[in-house]
């Protein structure tokens, strides 16, 4: 064979290399979801309290099963309440609605007077946090207001507003601002000195500043005062609905300890736990998508 033909021959080779290394597509979809490992780690959060739960409510059972306790079984309360527990949200009245309507109706004056709470906690805080003046003269009263029951507020803020909603309002908002002031003005505090300096640099006036500099690094911190206020708002109000009259879920209570139904007070009261973990966890939640997992130190 000339040399010629061995030239030409090679290209032949070459062209036919890459036919070998087709790789056959099977058609079956990869899965990425690792279902047994969900399974695995919904068990671990879910069985221990399903466990301790179910426990209590044995222990309980056996403790007021007799007939003269003083306090219903868990039996007891689900045979005489369960109109409120199957159905939440009956309308038979003006004053005889579900205990969904009443958390509802308690939840909406929670929702204005913590709010109110929050946007005055902040900007306070933001104003105490910056000015060492403001702070040695407002720190001390409001160490000293903080310690003051919410029901102690009530008495005033009827007699200034002469209705109960706006006063439960006013309790909830006096109730709960002092622990979203105070961790605000913390974490203002704690704002690190490289910051100010490229906020110094760039020339940001107090309006910049806030937004972009103090609020995004203060937030863990005012995040942390939010999840202690919403909490103490949910107790204020059912507190201060026990005394004012209406129908949420504070004066059910209230009522039905006066009818001696102690199985409804029972129901209400796992509607009040629930609700109030429910808004934890929310608060918890919101706070851990805007920081982005950020905790405050």
């Amino acid at each position: 064979m000339s040399a010629l033909a061995k030239k030409e021959n090679v290209p032949a080779v070459a062209t036919a290399k890459p036919a070998a290394n087709i790789v056959r597509f099977s058609g079956k979809p990869v899965s990425r979801i690792d279902f047994k490992q969900i399974g695995m780690t919904t068990l671990r959060n879910v069985a221990p309290p399903v466990v301790v739960l179910a426990l209590i409510l044995l222990v309980w059972q056996v403790l007021c099963s007799a007939p003269d306790a003083s306090l219903p079984s868990p039996h007891v309360v689900w045979t005489e309440a369960y109109d409120l527990i199957a159905y939440p949200f009956f309308v038979y009245g003006s004053q005889d609605i579900g205990l969904g309507w009443r958390v509802l109706i308690s939840l909406q004056r929670v929702a204005y007077g913590f709010g109110l709470a929050a946007v005055t906690g902040v900007i306070v805080g933001a104003i105490i946090g910056q000015s060492i003046w403001a702070m040695r003269g407002l720190d001390p009263i409001f160490q000293v207001l903080r310690t003051v029951p919410p029901l102690a507020w009530l008495p005033l803020s009827l007699a200034a507003f002469q209705d109960s909603s706006p006063s439960a309002i006013f309790v909830i908002f006096i109730t709960s601002i002092w622990p979203v002031i105070i961790n605000t003005a913390v974490g203002v505090r704690n704002i690190p000195q490289d910051y100010r300096n490229v906020a110094q640099v760039l020339r940001l006036n107090q309006i910049e500043f806030f937004f972009k500099i103090m609020l995004p690094s203060a937030a863990p911190y005012i995040f942390t005062g939010l999840r202690i206020g919403v909490g103490l708002s949910w107790l204020a109000i059912v507190a201060a609905e026990m005394l004012t009259g209406g129908v949420g879920i504070g004066f059910f209570i209230w009522d039905a300890w006066n009818s001696s139904r102690l199985p409804d007070i029972i129901v209400a009261l796992a509607y009040i736990g629930i609700v109030g973990f429910a808004l934890d966890k929310l608060v918890s939640a919101l706070g851990k998508i805007i920081t982005r997992g950020a905790s405050a130190n």
